[in-house]
């Protein structure tokens, strides 16, 4: 049966990775962009797909340029193309489904998304106490997507919750305390869970480690893998550190018949979904469920009428532990499956803003090598706050190209919570965690119930309280607060 031209099919994937210690000889971000670029139209096998290009997209990286979609339009000959830049907040599937969405009602008949980041070649120069500039002038996108409102919570903010890795620690907890685990043997799970993942990044070529750890080495804190917020160490933290791009290049199917792109290579988008509902960490009633990622993620599964065992590839987002955990609880899938197709972002690599893109490539590569069927990726945004799924396919879709914004029935889904600041009285604990710092000292954070049924965030510093914190249960238990302080 032919397929019908307006059916987006994905036809290049480029990937590209860089580890130049002498961060002067080092590419910055653009041209790290436009290698994966390139490298997306050689794998297209078609030398005009580039240039045919009518809408580009790239989220904004750790990077100052103003319209990177344009200078890839400059370099590829794609002049005439639509240009659009994103801000941190906006899913990655958000770009990928609106290529697919436009090429599926007629808009365009070729899209392309890139993003890439160089927090490598940022480090490297920082060790040696200068800055790594970039070339900026690159003029004004035709347009600028951000999110509606803020991510965070005052109160958290107050709280020194400033990094991402203090908030999802604090998630982790509410999730261990759910599933019934003492802190012991949450902390093996977790272990054994990302050593799976650095096996499955060993084989990865794309991979920024390559190397097969046992759970001990990711478990237990050390020099080398100082402990984050607990029960997180380095190795179960997303690797910002890494200089990677990629590309996915999209078309029509008329379009690519036109151009004579190999059949047998596309791989077809079969769903896009996504939640942008927007609700603060510490607001949220239920801290150890994703209803996000339950909403968004099973209705892909139902556009084709897939279950949960029928997906052959899965990419569980992998920036913090509770990501995998939580995802996987909310799909029904079994934490026994292989549930990343890169190592995730410890291992394979997390750049800044992109990694989606990275794992969109792998799973069209192992596609392409007769390792599944079809796959489903997964990203988030936020503190686990935004949740988008793209599900793929090799052959079309059982039905039209699926794409849906479930915000709204996510919203009516979601119980929130008043949070209040400067408490004072008795508490129950629903979620706690040990923020750690070079240099700093350790400070137990507590998010509380309160008797009214608000919610209040508490923190000390006092040894005894951050040891117990880090070896006894306390979610769940009665705590004592006053004014944000956590009273012995």
């Amino acid at each position: 049966m032919r397929v019908p031209d307006r059916t987006p099919v994905l036809v290049g994937v480029g990937v590209t990775t860089q580890r130049e210690d002498d961060w002067r000889q080092a590419k910055e971000p653009m041209g790290l962009m436009l290698d994966a670029v390139r490298a997306a139209g050689q794998d297209s096998g078609s030398a005009s797909a580039l240039a045919g290009a009518q809408w580009i997209a790239v989220p904004r990286g750790r990077w100052t340029y103003t319209n990177p979609a344009g200078a890839i339009a400059r370099a590829v000959g794609a002049r005439q193309a639509t240009t659009v830049l994103t801000s941190v907040g906006v899913l990655q599937q958000t770009l990928i489904g609106a290529a697919c969405q436009r090429i599926a009602v007629g808009d365009v008949h070729t899209a392309l998304v890139a993003g890439s980041d160089a927090g490598y070649r940022l480090l490297r120069a920082q060790m040696s106490g200068q800055t790594a500039g970039e070339d900026t002038d690159q003029g004004t996108p035709d347009e600028y997507w951000e999110p509606a409102e803020e991510l965070r919570h005052p109160v958290e903010r107050r709280a020194g919750l400033k990094m991402p890795v203090g908030l999802y620690a604090l998630l982790d907890s509410a999730y261990r305390h759910a599933q019934g685990l003492s802190v012991a043997e949450h902390c093996d799970a977790l272990a054994r869970l990302y050593a799976g993942f650095s096996k499955v990044a060993a084989a990865n070529p794309h991979a920024w480690l390559r190397q097969e750890l046992d759970a001990d080495a990711i478990r237990e804190a050390s020099s080398r893998n100082p402990m984050q917020a607990f029960p997180y160490t380095r190795l179960h933290c997303a690797s910002w550190n890494v200089d990677q791009a990629s590309a996915l290049l999209l078309c029509s199917a008329g379009r690519a018949r036109d151009l004579g792109i190999d059949p047998a290579r596309w791989v077809y988008p079969w769903a896009s979904t996504e939640s942008n509902h927007m609700l603060a960490l510490s607001a949220r009633a239920s801290l150890h469920d994703c209803v996000g990622a339950r909403v968004a993620g099973r209705a892909a599964m139902d556009s084709a009428g897939l279950a949960p065992q029928d997906l052959d590839l899965v990419e569980l987002y992998s920036c913090f532990p509770i990501a995998v955990l939580s995802y996987a609880q909310a799909l029904g899938l079994s934490m026994e499956r292989e549930l990343t197709l890169t190592g995730g972002m410890s291992f394979a690599g997390g750049p800044f803003n992109n990694y989606e893109f990275q794992s969109t490539a792998r799973a069209a590569e192992l596609l392409r090598a007769g390792r599944g069927r079809n796959a489903l990726v997964s990203c988030v945004s936020g503190i686990l706050t935004k949740q988008g799924f793209g599900l793929w396919g090799m052959t079309p879709p059982p039905d039209d190209f699926f794409h849906a914004d479930l915000s709204d029935q996510v919203a009516a889904q979601t119980q929130a919570r008043e949070v209040v600041d400067g408490y004072t009285g008795p508490a129950r604990v629903a979620a706690c965690t040990v923020v750690h710092g070079r240099g700093k000292t350790p400070r137990g954070i507590v998010l509380v119930d309160l008797p009214g049924g608000q919610r209040a965030l508490a923190t000390t510093e006092q040894e005894g309280w951050v040891a117990r914190l880090q070896q006894e249960e306390w979610v769940g238990r009665q705590v004592q607060v006053a004014d944000q302080a956590l009273l012995p």
